[in-house]
């Protein structure tokens, strides 16, 4: 079996014969892993790694507008966003990335993979400031209501793009959780948020390709919503942020799959090894056999050492084939 045959299957929740596993390990512990095993490449060969995490494309905002604004001390509003284009989703040179990274991994290595694109929220927060973004939804509801169908529509050109390309799944970015609570109601959610993830959604689901979500923090109360959207994994079902597994195997396993399952918050890269061990088998024991995908809650942090990393992943490789 393929590693896009054991993902897919696992998507589905169709029997496999194996847990597939990955793991956000090359933003924070790329001079680790290289000096360790020569390049990162070479990490994710020795774990079997089933995924592919790809970035790029191109740019979404003006970058060069936004900057001159904050020159000039202009606050940007949505109002002010507005008169600002986006730049041209159909330019290919910006894919060129993408291009690339699905030769080698999807070509060459024949795994599963996914590339990060933007949800509503969270991209705009980079224009906005999350401070003042949250204020806007409150201040300045239906100015961004337009900001957000432009982006939204955006947002679907680039997911049908990819799609055409190869790109075996659209991960969609936009967090919405803090640590016990969402950032926000989950009416406001469903009345400014809802609605423009669903243009996106229904397109690439329409497209046949596959649909996951990573939302940080608590977003349990909005589940029932994301299932809705058609979403078919949820990354990273945060344990440590109020959202027990037990809630999810007795209410959603047989509706949504999970990536996720070591957790960077509170697990990997204390130093803690046998508590480290003794989670990584909790959740296992806990998962293995469901909709589940082996992974890490988010990027491994700078502070993991490379020997704390490797003993993390020797025991879930092995947890992971039996």
């Amino acid at each position: 079996m393929t590693s896009f045959e054991l993902v897919s299957k696992t998507i589905k929740g169709e029997p496999t014969p194996k847990t597939p596993l990955y793991g956000w390990v090359s933003f924070n512990m790329s001079d680790k892993i290289c000096a360790k095993f020569g390049c990162v490449e070479n990490f994710e060969d020795h774990y079997e790694f089933d995924l592919a995490h790809i970035f790029g494309g191109p740019a979404y905002h003006n970058t060069a507008a936004i900057s001159q604004l904050h020159e000039q001390h202009i606050e940007i509003t949505p109002e002010v966003y507005l008169n600002i284009p986006l730049p041209p989703v159909d330019n290919m040179d910006g894919y060129s990335s993408i291009i690339n990274t699905l030769d080698f991994y999807k070509k060459s290595r024949k795994r599963f993979c996914y590339l990060q694109t933007n949800g509503i929220f969270e991209c705009l927060n980079e224009v906005f400031g999350i401070e003042n973004h949250l204020m806007y939804l409150l201040l300045y509801p239906e100015e961004l209501k337009m900001v957000y169908q432009r982006q939204a529509e955006w947002n679907r050109k680039f997911a049908l793009n990819a799609i055409e390309l190869g790109v075996d799944m659209i991960h969609v970015s936009d967090d919405w959780g803090g640590q016990n609570n969402l950032l926000f109601s989950k009416e406001l959610w469903h009345d400014m948020i809802y609605p423009y993830h669903k243009i996106t959604c229904d397109a690439v689901r329409n497209s046949g390709a596959f649909l996951s979500l990573h939302s940080d923090g608590h977003i349990l109360p909005l589940i029932d919503d994301i299932i809705k959207l058609e979403y078919q994994l949820i990354h990273p079902w945060q344990e440590s942020a109020a959202m027990p597994y037990k809630e999810y195997l007795t209410k959603y396993s047989e509706k949504i799959a999970i990536m996720g399952g070591i957790n960077i918050q509170s697990t990997l890269g204390f130093g803690k090894y046998e508590f480290l061990k003794a989670e990584i088998e909790r959740v296992f024991a806990t998962l293995k056999g469901k909709r589940w995908i082996c992974c890490t809650s988010h990027f491994v942090q700078e502070h993991c050492s490379i020997d704390e990393l490797i003993y993390a992943y020797d025991l879930a490789y092995k947890l992971a084939k039996q």
